[in-house]
């Protein structure tokens, strides 16, 4: 393999709200090699670094909201530098924020020269309203176009883009060296198109996991954003889909 395997921890939300360095124990013998946090539970940065080497952890990435990103950047980029993280990644869109891309690329050009000058990459991590389109091109593509490619790269989600009616393969062509990190998730093949385990359902992960020699990509980040039971229970099955590829 080329590439690592590590969690996104908004699948664990509640455990972590609940035990963060014992949810990050579980992870850790369940053999993830890296975690990409949605917070830090009020974790002092040294401390945190120190637990994740315990584990032997890596940090691979944080999703930071945009507002945090415009507001309070420096902050942000100090705590990830303590735990020797690389990636920064906007992780979703607001409402108010979704009528001007173009200003959004400003934003995000802005603050990927910094992110870059500090030593960390900044990515953008799509949903599905990204991949409406205007002007027959989609917001995702609009939004890449007009940033640089040193400034901000794409953190693609394989269940939005196949909820969308897009081609992942497709994307990671576009994109292939233009990614670090990618989001794996798979969708139930019912008509509720709900997150479900690899393996268990209709996205083409064999074609997106023999694409990967192919890209830039380093980590492979396993997402489920709702689990129907145990998040532990689903990430163990997802973890070991892939192991067993």
């Amino acid at each position: 393999m080329n590439y690592s395997i590590a969690v996104q921890l908004y699948t664990l939300l509640s455990e972590c709200e609940k035990d963060f360095y014992g949810t990050l124990s579980r992870v850790s013998a369940l053999g993830f090699q890296g975690v990409e946090l949605a917070g830090y539970y009020g974790k002092d940065a040294k401390e945190l670094k120190e637990k994740l080497d315990e584990l032997q952890l890596k940090a691979v990435s944080s999703h930071v909201p945009l507002e945090r990103l415009e507001g309070n950047l420096l902050v942000e980029l100090n705590y990830l530098k303590e735990l020797n993280c690389k990636h920064i990644v906007c992780p979703f869109l607001k409402e108010d924020r979704r009528d001007d891309y173009l200003g959004l690329a400003k934003s995000l050009n802005r603050i990927g020269k910094v992110c870059k000058e500090n030593g960390i990459t900044l990515s953008y991590h799509n949903h599905e309203f990204e991949l409406e389109k205007e002007l027959d091109k989609t917001h995702l593509e609009l939004l890449f176009e007009n940033t640089h490619s040193e400034y901000l790269q794409a953190e693609l989600d394989v269940y939005w883009l196949t909820f969308s009616g897009e081609n992942p393969i497709e994307w990671m062509n576009q994109y292939k060296n233009r990614m670090s990190l990618i989001h794996l998730k798979d969708m139930t093949t019912d008509n509720r198109k709900t997150f479900a385990e690899l393996g268990t359902g209709g996205v083409n992960l064999e074609g997106i996991m023999n694409k990967l020699p192919d890209t830039s990509i380093e980590w492979v980040i396993i997402e489920q954003d709702k689990c129907e039971g145990s998040p532990f229970e689903s990430i163990e099955k997802s973890i070991k889909y892939l192991e067993a590829m």
